[in-house]
């Protein structure tokens, strides 16, 4: 299983990235795949995923009409995970990561939880001036 997350950088409140994550070397169909950050200082959290299984999108409250998740398949064992983030905030400010769950038939909630991913990429720091 590998993981590659790209695209963060420095922006402005106000403007937009898109966030790439190149997922390979398993079933994809059968996982679920998302995007999570962390603050300094605070923990991870779900910002948003996507079950094929159950054709289950989640999106974190506070990135709900700002963020879209999308999928580029590639093949069955290779596709990239974009994440294009609009109108952003200093508050989006964090590291994002994209992750994996061998749980592919997890629900709206489950989505959104950290503890349901087993396999995760390196991060790729987003920073969000006021």
């Amino acid at each position: 299983v590998q993981l590659q997350a790209s695209g963060g950088g420095l922006v402005q409140a106000g403007g937009s990235l898109r966030l790439s994550c190149a997922a390979s070397g398993f079933n994809l169909d059968s996982f679920a795949i998302g995007w999570f950050r962390q603050a300094p200082g605070k923990g991870r959290k779900g910002v948003s995923s996507i079950s094929r299984t159950r054709g289950l999108i989640y999106y974190a409250g506070s990135v709900k009409g700002r963020f879209t998740i999308s999928v580029d398949n590639v093949n069955n064992t290779a596709r990239t995970v974009y994440l294009q983030m609009d109108s952003l905030k200093p508050e989006d400010t964090a590291t994002y990561y994209c992750a994996a769950s061998q749980y592919g038939g997890l629900g709206s909630a489950a989505l959104g939880y950290h503890g349901w991913y087993g396999y995760w990429g390196q991060g790729t720091e987003v920073t969000v001036s006021s």
